[in-house]
Order: C-alpha cells, then structure tokens, then sequence
C-alpha cells in the first residue's frame, strides 16, 4: 500500500485518492468538486485494493479472513449495557419510485384446519430492501473475486463466491460513521460524496481508528432523507462514496462494509463503470456489503450512548448457489 502507481500520480495530487491525515476543522469545510476517474485510472486502483492471492488462490472469503478468533473475543468485549439495535428495516409492501417491485406476503389461512402459513416473494437486490451482497454478486470484465470466471454464475445459480459460504455468521466490532453528523447535518444531499479525507476527518474528531476486521457503516442519511422529502429515484440521484474511500477502507483492512443506500455515489464518477465501489469492494477487495440499511435508530442510540463502536452480527441464511440474501444486522452496544 506504500506505493503510489503511476497512472494515480495526478489523480492522489489532485486530491482524488489523498490518504494525508484530515484535521476536523478541514471537515466543516465544503467538499471540493468531485473528481472522475478515467478507466484506466480506475483499473489501476482495482489492482492497488485487490486483495486477489492474498489468502491463497482457492479463496473464496474475502476480506471475512480478516475476522479471526481474536477478532471475535475482542468484539464481544464491546457488550457493555446489552442494548442491540436493528440495522434494517421493514419489508416494504408499498409500491414507491425506490421500491418498484414490493415485498409480497401471500397469506395462506386456516391450512388443515389449524395452521396460518404465508409465501413470500421478493427481489432483494436494489434500493428497497436491506440485504447483504455475497462474492459472487458482482464481476468485473469476466472475472469474479480472487479470478474466478464469471462462467461459474448459471441460471442455476453460483457455483463459486455464494451466500452458503456465510453459514458460520458475521461477528466482529462494527464502527458507525455518520458523516452528516461529522458534517452538522441531518442528512446528505443526493449529490453528495464521501472521500477518505472524510473519513481522516471523522477519526480525528471521534478518536476512534478503524481496526483490521472491523465492520465499518456509512451513514449518509438516505432514510432521514426520504422521511424528510419523499421518496426518490435513488438510482439516478444518490449520496455515496468516492474510490478514494476503499482506497482508505482496503489500507485499514475492513472486513464489512454497511451503508443505508448502495454505497456507490450516483451517478458514477469513473468512466465507463456504472457501480464502481461495488467492483472495488466486492470483486477487487473480496469485501461483503450490506446495502440498503437502517442507519437512523444505530446513529440514535451511538448518539445516546457516546459510543460509535458496538459488537456486529449477521446472520445470512445458507441459500446454497445464492448471490446474496435479505439480512437483518443487528448491533449490541
């Protein structure tokens, strides 16, 4: 991490991907005109996060391997008043310009005289519904994470990189960073970006540095934003990261990545990449993401507590072949 490619060399003096330290004062700042990366820029940060080979070429757990036993017993130590907190929300049977195709319950009553059975039905992937993306949900050119093919993704279903590989659960410290509370505001606009000199920013205010193994959420106030403004096509307009953030997350090695929207800023700053931090994230880095979470009630009761650090679990089901799956993380403070 120590080296600076060449193809980044005007884009890190341009601020671009700048890792120098943030003094909280530059943080009240406002945040300089967003930089676009070119495609050969972009695939040279790919090789610069790419954690391919790193745990042997069989791999198939990303950035999960960073989670050991002692990563676990230092988590649990974070349970001191026993509140837990859902980082997820209700599924949503309402039709609404961010929720095209609804959560459907189809209720089955009085099944043999004595039982209520329901069938749901739900396309979890998108903007509506919280959930939590395995390896094998992205691919870059025709490659998966760590170089497996994307030929191994069938109409059958994932024959590498799926959510089964979960089955033994997500436990380690999770860290929220809320960047509207970093910033003095309620939420972010849909314009806006989060760089990793936002991230300095937020360490040097909180005291508080992200460990190897963290699971780190990024608040952007996506919901605060909708409950105050409605609902939006959040796949056009939407407040997110900047590749300069994974650069920050992959030089501190988190294992996790929450947001409350798609964490990608929309729409996309690198050319010819619509979803460029899902690529960097997942495919280059091999880091799971759970996307479309509830950040308001954790960012509540951190503010209660004067506490941005908690014991993080998940708890995917094992769908053998899946790209991913519905989650409900839950953080015990």
């Amino acid at each position: 991490m120590k080296r600076i490619l060449p193809l980044l060399a005007a884009a890190f003096a341009a601020g671009i991907l700048s890792l120098a330290p943030a003094t909280t004062a530059q943080s009240a700042k406002p945040p300089a005109p967003r930089q676009n990366l070119t495609k050969a820029q972009f695939d040279e940060v790919f090789k610069q996060v790419s954690n391919w080979g790193r745990w042997g070429n069989s791999d198939q757990m990303g950035t999960l391997n960073l989670i050991t036993p002692a990563v676990r017993r230092e988590a649990a130590k974070e349970v001191r008043v026993g509140v837990s907190v859902s980082l997820a929300r209700d599924l949503n049977p309402e039709k609404a310009v961010d929720n095209p195709e609804p959560f459907r319950d189809t209720m089955n009553l009085g099944v043999d005289d004595k039982f209520n059975m329901d069938t749901y039905t739900v396309n979890f992937h998108g903007f509506a519904f919280s959930h939590i993306d395995a390896l094998s949900h992205t691919y870059y050119g025709d490659k998966l994470y760590n170089g497996f093919p994307v030929a191994k993704i069938t109409a059958s279903g994932a024959g590498v990189l799926d959510t089964a590989l979960y089955r033994d659960g997500i436990m380690t410290r999770g860290v929220l960073i809320d960047i509207p509370w970093l910033r003095g505001l309620p939420y972010l606009e849909t314009n806006a970006f989060i760089t990793a000199a936002d991230l300095d920013a937020w360490e040097a205010k909180t005291g508080i540095h992200i460990h190897a193994g963290d699971a780190v959420a990024i608040r952007t106030g996506r919901w605060a934003y909708r409950d105050a403004k409605g609902p939006w096509d959040i796949s056009s307009a939407s407040a997110g990261l900047d590749p300069s953030a994974i650069v920050w997350l992959r030089k501190r090695d988190a294992a996790v990545l929450i947001g409350d929207a798609a964490h990608d800023a929309i729409p996309s700053a690198v050319e010819g990449v619509d979803f460029p931090i899902h690529v960097l994230a997942i495919t280059a880095m091999g880091m799971p993401m759970a996307d479309q979470c509830n950040l308001e009630d954790v960012a509540k009761e951190a503010q209660k507590l004067h506490r941005y650090t908690f014991l993080l679990t998940v708890a995917p089901p094992r769908i053998k072949g899946g790209t991913g799956a519905l989650a409900n993380p839950i953080a015990t403070f």
